[in-house]
């Protein structure tokens, strides 16, 4: 008995090792990146310096840890099982914040749970059953969606309810990265282009219809639009963004050693802008590193899709690598001005306890993925 757990285990740890000691490796540079960025913090309150530090590396050593292994133990064949569970219990939990007692109002939205001492973003325990469930939907009824005039509706079935209680939480960040990794899944399962074309359509005119009716999405349009408006406002943070980006240059100025973090010049250092506090301490160089870890880690996932034998298996490769590699191009991009702030965290590096845990798991579930690839198809590099 015990040699056959030990062959287990032993057989569940056969992973693209390259993957894995890259995913350890932005983790290990995110946190280091992180304690430089929360000595912003320090400068303020020692208090909330030493918990916020405290925190985060507790989940990402330990609890970020066990998400992991977790992810990357657990059977596959149970993913395709569960996935409609989880999906409904996810959209359950989002449906709490707006319990009251329960939830916990921030930033002029309501989009967190309070658990005893603990503060949970249910809209982030929603991305895995999100990607889950839309892979499972593709290959339950994919014929249906592939051929017929109604099977459309399924997939509008399905993300409906996360649009409407996202759009409720004001969370359009994820909304976006959730939708659009959804998208990207049923776009290779061989959906035809006449949904393809309606679903872009919808999704343009459905931004439209929230940049007109919050004016909070309105004004980030118009910041990205005109960065040089309201730079003591709105523009504020970009303006900053960009301001410790530059003063980094080729080299930066060294870990420890940026100065927009301090005294509150950088909005958000430890979360939403921590990535121009990587420019500006780690230069070019630096920041394009991070870059490459995070091209690495979703091109290899998506190489992973392709060798995979599983239908189910593929979709939840691309689904997952997708959801990586979107959300760290939605902060990256909002930081450097190529798009609108979102307000999504960089992934492993960013503050954010259930951000992170979320990762984790993933990446586990995408090296777990990785030991059925079809070796004799092809090998990955």
């Amino acid at each position: 008995m015990w040699k056959s757990i030990k062959q287990h285990f032993r057989q569940s740890f056969k992973v693209y090792k390259p993957l894995l000691f890259a995913s350890l490796l932005l983790l290990f540079v995110g946190l280091i990146m992180f304690g430089s960025a929360a000595l912003g913090v320090l400068d303020r309150n020692e208090i909330k310096f030493f918990a916020i530090i405290k925190s985060q590396f507790i989940y990402a050593l330990l609890a970020g840890g066990m998400a992991m292994v977790l992810g990357l133990l657990i059977n596959v064949k149970y993913f395709y099982k569960t996935a409609p569970y989880l999906y409904i219990s996810g959209l359950i939990l989002n449906a709490l914040v707006f319990v009251p007692g329960l939830n916990h109002f921030h930033g002029g939205a309501h989009r967190w749970l309070d658990i005893g001492n603990f503060s949970l973003q249910p809209s982030e325990l929603l991305k895995i059953p999100m990607i889950l469930v839309t892979a499972w939907i593709m290959i339950r009824w994919n014929q249906e969606i592939s051929t017929k005039v109604y099977g459309l509706f399924y997939y509008i079935a399905l993300v409906l309810p996360v649009i409407i209680l996202l759009y409720m939480q004001k969370d359009t960040g994820t909304m976006i990265i959730l939708l659009t990794a959804s998208f990207i899944i049923y776009f290779v399962s061989g959906a035809n282009w006449r949904d393809l074309i309606i679903l872009i359509l919808l999704a343009i005119l459905g931004l439209g219809l929230i940049v007109t009716i919050r004016p909070y999405a309105m004004q980030r349009i118009q910041v990205y639009l005109h960065p040089e408006m309201d730079q003591t406002g709105k523009g504020y943070q970009l303006r900053q963004s960009l301001l410790a980006i530059g003063q980094g240059g080729i080299i930066g100025r060294g870990i420890g050693q940026g100065v927009q973090k301090f005294s509150g010049y950088l909005p958000e250092p430890i979360s939403d802008s921590i990535y121009a506090v990587i420019g500006e301490e780690s230069g070019l160089i630096g920041s394009s590193f991070i870059i490459i870890l995070y091209l690495y880690i979703v091109v290899i996932g998506l190489y992973i899709g392709r060798l995979l034998l599983n239908p189910y298996n593929k979709l939840l490769a691309v689904g997952i690598a997708s959801l990586f590699g979107i959300q760290a191009y939605l902060n990256i991009g909002a930081t450097i001005g190529v798009l609108p702030l979102t307000g999504v965290p960089l992934p492993l590096i960013s503050h954010g306890g259930t951000s992170l845990l979320l990762f984790m798991f993933s990446l586990g579930i995408l090296l777990n993925l990785s030991k059925y690839i079809n070796k004799n198809k092809s090998t990955l590099i």
